[in-house]
């Protein structure tokens, strides 16, 4: 990969988290694109936030642990098959060693008679100066590393390259930055990178996995039986790319399941990373045939001068019980439980949920029924184990008549609270270690920009034209979603869907825009009144037809310590779009 190769690259991916699917890795290398190409490179993103404390606890037990264990079986399976068609593969899967993963690649390439060039990028890991950087009591801490050290290592010849924790689209950027030979003031050509890095990062969520629209692609003919291809990027010299899968896989791709994963997970309209800034606002999306969308017309500027790490720290104990409460008086019988359990309860935070009274006359013992949860977390083992569980346990003839419980109490669980942290770049020695051992220092970018995050904000009033008749139905009549975390933010974004006509799109656009301001996101999602008032933020993105609502503490402390029935925020999505909301007459079919 020295940027004298074929005009695109090809790149896919096989994982989109750590737990995915096992034979991903297999099905891409074996596959082709209808034209008969395989791809030039592979990657597998392994790492999140959460993944990040599951690998520091692995350490615990385990300093020679902290990678990926599955990326190493599917290595195991694959390696002669890559080699044999010329895919490199590139993952984060080191996680917290990835010289130690390093290391039993080559040995499992040993064992299987192959020669294969293995390199590896560290120095992500500042665990061992947390106390001078000031990150006291992480259990891990990693800041986030760019795509040039995965590159400098494919130019060096390496067939298989891991990391620890760099961006997710770092592992797009680095494949194209060695194939076309860019320079680290190619802004533009290395956001678009970032933004096919992006899409392809979580997998099938690109070929309808998690897609708001799946009943329109089951009714355009998709048989969603099949299991979802994995994506495909096409990269184009300029930065620009096709996004599509191979030929004989499940799922589609279209300019709806592509948005989706463009706005999973982001903040404002200006998207950070150590390589470059991306203006998300300028991406431009078409559809250019069966299962192809192009992504063109990327904007970048320089990255940010500090770099962003990720800290997870111990936080404390858990434990939860969900009682069953059935028929007549719900909200009486929660009531009670609640007086009876309350006095007893020693823990720090203890967080009750809200039931719902169930259908009225409902034809099934399970329909008439609703499940109440009692969450409790303190920094003491103790207050979360028998103090908690046998108080619970003792009311099972005295209290609400049908007393039952889901099953018995478990024992108290630990759990970490991530948090974000911002260190300067000279804290960070970025570190490539090629095939032959030569270690080599990835330079820092020689320019640095701060991005406006107000750019892209909702303006209020909203210019648009006044409300006609209308009528209340769901916001998802013609409104996709996709949600996530950031910490312990939510992350909703919004956007019109391209299956309605053509004529009214730019109209519903508008309408979306204008609909969806702060305070209307507080009546759409209740659960949202208690934050501060600047809590929820609006950004505009209309070269998609989209808004991404960023609502800040939501999630609490972050997954691992949230107390929420969804504390990744997966399926807020879908609760807004559940949500009436008056749509003028003129824009429906």
């Amino acid at each position: 990969m020295t940027g004298t190769h074929a005009p695109t690259l090809l790149v896919g991916n096989c994982s989109g988290f750590y737990g995915d699917r096992m034979s991903a890795m297999r099905e891409m290398l074996e596959g082709a694109l209808e034209d008969g190409r395989t791809l030039d490179v592979l990657t597998g993103d392994y790492l999140a936030e959460l993944t990040m404390l599951i690998l520091g606890k692995d350490t615990m037990r385990d300093a020679s642990l902290g990678y990926a264990r599955t990326h190493l079986r599917q290595l195991e399976d694959c390696l002669g098959l890559a080699l044999e068609r010329g895919t490199r593969i590139v993952s984060n899967a080191g996680g917290l060693n990835p010289a130690g993963l390093a290391e039993r690649v080559r040995e499992v390439a040993k064992g299987l008679g192959l020669d294969v060039a293995v390199a590896h990028v560290e120095g992500d890991d500042l665990r061992a100066r947390a106390a001078d950087l000031g990150l006291d009591g992480a259990l891990t801490a990693n800041a986030y590393l760019g795509g040039f050290g995965i590159a400098r290592a494919l130019t060096a010849g390496a067939d298989v390259v891991v990391t620890g924790r760099v961006t997710d689209a770092s592992l797009v950027v680095g494949p194209a930055v060695a194939h076309f030979g860019w320079s680290a003031d190619q802004h533009d050509e290395l956001a678009g990178a970032v933004v096919a890095g992006h899409v392809l990062e979580c997998g099938t969520q690109a070929t309808g996995g998690n897609f708001s629209g799946f009943r329109s692609l089951a009714a355009a003919g998709v048989d969603l039986s099949v299991p979802l291809g994995f994506p495909v990027a096409e990269i184009e010299a300029d930065g620009s790319s096709t996004i599509t899968k191979q030929a004989g896989t499940g799922g589609a791709v279209t300019v709806d399941t592509v948005t989706a994963q463009l706005v999973y997970e982001i903040q404002s309209t200006r998207y950070l990373g150590p390589d470059v800034t991306t203006h998300l606002d300028t991406v431009r999306l078409e559809q250019v045939g069966p299962d192809r969308v192009r992504v063109s017309d990327v904007v970048g500027e320089a990255p940010p001068e500090r770099l962003k790490v990720c800290v997870n720290e111990l936080g404390g104990w858990r434990n939860s019980i969900e009682l069953v409460l059935t028929g007549l008086d719900i909200e009486a019988k929660a009531d009670w439980v609640r007086e009876q359990l309350a006095p007893r309860l020693t823990a720090q935070e203890v967080t009750w949920t809200r039931p719902t009274p169930p259908a009225a006359d409902a034809d099934t013992e399970e329909g008439a029924s609703v499940l109440l949860r009692c969450t409790v977390t303190d920094p003491e083992q103790g207050p979360v184990a028998k103090a908690f569980t046998g108080p619970a346990v003792e009311l099972a003839l005295g209290s609400y008549p049908g007393f039952t419980m889901t099953g018995p109490p478990g024992a108290p669980t630990p759990y970490g609270v991530y948090r974000a942290a911002y260190v300067d770049r000279s804290a960070v020695e970025h570190v490539v270690v090629l095939p032959d051992g030569t270690r080599e220092v990835v330079p820092d970018p020689t320019a640095y920009a701060e991005a406006d995050h107000t750019l892209g904000l909702r303006p209020s009033p909203y210019p648009a034209p006044a409300d006609t008749l209308n009528r209340r139905l769901p916001l998802g009549t013609f409104v996709h979603a996709r949600s996530g975390d950031k910490g312990g933010d939510a992350n909703l974004g919004l956007w019109v869907s391209h299956d309605g006509p053509p004529d009214k799109y730019a109209a519903r656009v508008t309408w979306l825009a204008k609909i969806i301001s702060p305070r209307k996101v507080r009546e759409l999602l209740p659960e949202t009144a208690a934050l501060p008032d600047d809590a929820i933020e609006v950004h505009v993105l209309p070269n998609l037809g989209a808004v991404n609502v960023v609502i800040k503490g939501l999630l609490g402390r972050g997954v691992a310590a949230s107390t929420r029935f969804d504390p990744q925020a997966k399926g807020l999505g879908e609760w807004a779009r559940s949500r009436s909301v008056h749509i003028q007459e003129g824009l429906l079919t």
